[in-house]
């Protein structure tokens, strides 16, 4: 005779370090799932106590008495639904990344996850003893097999569950998002679906923590290996999924719907980057933030992010125009922000920037202007903007895409002077994508669309234009995809069809701005490899661009 089993995805998103508040946070989603009458089990995601990456506060000697607390502050609060969580926990004087089971108000199962990540921006061998043993748990009556994030990558977790009987795996997570990563998820969880003949209920976090963005997106995949459901990108909510028992086989109800279609690049880049803000800025209690709008793409795009993650109240625009700066970037900065509906103004830099030539005339007499008298100009703006954020407690949000971070077409203590920049990690040739993705909405056009239209220009110099210095920004993001992303050797990417001038000047570039990147503020990761924890390279170093 078939019974029902009904388990719920609490796709939350939780504080890194609140031990206590993440786990009140468990015991209201459990609670309300109960009440709801629809979960027999309630699946949090990977290190729900610490949230994820805790990174050295792992290596704080309070780290297992605060779990502990949290642990039997959960259990004696939730004894009618059952809890698996994340939490690290020490066994046997070793700290392991684990899934907790709880059940009447006590801890009936702890698993080690088995497979540590210890690439890119994982780092999870330094702080944990990776578990040897797989488990498989009894909620009401069927065998679940547990296993962690990185397990479900490999075959043998998910093989040796089920040759202990598991008739469904639940995979607790913390996947960050990048471009790709969703048809990354699915096609590893199909392949492990055709290996086990099980369904695979796959829980992950969602919310911005420093530079990754977990967009959520849990999943259900079931024995046939069909999607069939996938839980909204970048919010927060607790999904029941409902299942049939004969005994021998655990069956998705017919009535739970397949999934829908994904969604396109730009929606799913530009949502992480709204989450990614909104994060950072809320989670480091910022009362909002202000940027420099310049009339260009870039901050025309900043702003607009800004505004959908903070609304129009907590965003502060400054256009700072110079000599150079033309009228049309003046109107078109103006004109967005009266779309937006933030608090703007224009403050000239000219009489700053001829105070500080008057005191540097001296050491600078005979000597002909150069890149330091456009840097000054940029550093003119970023001495304002920081005036600003200190009085009026702003962060300052800076506006550099990862093109020009990638080159160092960007000024130390002035246009990279700031505490987020939600472009770092948007190559240029998206942006323009971005933006006009976000003039397609319901509240749009936000951005005047010749401020998509012209070309870019930093306005440092009369006539100016980025293209005067850089290849075109769709020859460059494509050189800057292979070597930075995929690791091309300068000699690998000229085969693939590019001038040898172009890929050694980008290539040399890249090489020589390390020190700048490893000054610029953090941003959200949405590629397959952004500049922070992702690329970890020397700044003193003789290494050959051909290699």
């Amino acid at each position: 005779m078939s019974h029902a089993l009904t388990i719920s995805i609490a796709q939350l998103n939780f504080h890194v370090g609140d031990i206590s508040g993440n786990a009140q946070k468990v015991i209201e989603a459990a609670k309300h799932a109960y009440d709801k009458g629809r979960a027999d089990l309630v699946v949090f995601p990977e290190l729900t106590l610490t949230s994820y990456p805790p990174e050295d506060l792992l290596l704080r000697p309070s780290l297992q008495a605060r779990i502990d607390g949290a642990l039997d502050k959960i259990c004696k609060a939730v004894q009618d639904v059952d809890v698996l969580l994340g939490s690290p926990y020490f066994m046997d004087g070793k700290l392991y990344n684990c899934a907790i089971l709880i059940q009447s108000g006590a801890i009936t199962a702890i698993y080690q996850k088995q497979h540590l990540p210890n690439y890119q921006v994982f780092d999870e061998v330094r702080y944990f003893t990776p578990g040897s043993q797989s488990q498989v748990v009894m909620v009401k009556g069927i065998p679940l097999g547990i296993t962690i994030c990185e397990d479900i990558w490999f075959e043998a977790p998910a093989r040796q569950v089920v040759e202990m009987g598991a008739k469904l795996i639940v995979n607790l997570n913390a996947s960050p998002f990048h471009t790709h990563k969703q048809e990354d998820r699915e096609k590893t969880l199909k392949a492990r679906v055709a290996e086990s003949g099980v369904p695979i209920v796959y829980a992950n976090l969602v919310g911005g923590q420093d530079e990754l963005v977990f967009d959520g997106r849990s999943m259900l995949v079931d024995s046939q290996g069909d999607v069939r459901f996938t839980a909204p990108a970048c919010k927060e909510g607790i999904f029941p999924l409902d299942f049939k028992f004969d005994g021998e086989r655990l069956a998705v109800n017919d009535d739970l719907p397949k999934s829908s279609p994904s969604e396109s690049l730009e929606k799913r880049v530009y949502d992480a980057l709204v989450l990614g803000l909104r994060d950072y800025v809320n989670k480091n209690g910022f009362p909002g933030v202000i940027l420099g709008l310049s009339g260009g793409i870039d901050s025309g795009l900043s702003v607009a992010i800004a505004v959908d993650a903070l609304g129009a109240d907590r965003v502060q625009a400054v256009m700072m125009p110079f000599r150079y700066t033309s009228s049309m970037s003046i109107e078109d900065a103006e004109e967005q922000a009266q779309r937006l509906g933030i608090n703007y103004r224009c403050l000239p830099i000219e009489g700053l920037y001829d105070s500080y030539l008057s005191v540097l005339a001296a050491p600078f007499e005979g000597i002909s202007a150069d890149k330091t008298e456009e840097n000054l100009q940029a550093r003119c703006r970023g001495t304002l903007l920081m005036a600003l954020s200190n009085k009026f407690g702003h962060m300052v949000l800076t506006t550099g895409n990862k093109s020009e971070m990638a080159v160092g077409y960007a000024t130390l203590y002035g246009d990279m002077v700031g505490g987020y920049n939600a472009l770092k990690d948007v190559p240029k040739t998206l942006v323009f994508k971005l933006a006009e993705y976000r003039n397609t909405l319901p509240d749009g056009p936000v951005i005047p669309q010749r401020v998509i239209d012209r070309p870019p220009s930093a306005e440092l110099a009369p006539d100016q234009v980025d293209e005067d210095s850089l290849p075109p920004y769709s020859i460059l993001d494509q050189i800057l995809a292979l070597y930075v992303e995929q690791d091309c050797s300068a000699d690998d990417i000229v085969a693939q069809g590019f001038t040898r001038e172009d890929v050694y000047h980008i290539v040399r570039l890249v090489d020589l701005n390390q020190y700048k990147r490893d000054q610029a503020p953090i941003g959200a990761r949405i590629t397959r490899r952004g500049f922070g924890k992702d690329r970890r390279y020397p700044i003193t170093c003789r290494w050959q661009a051909g290699e």
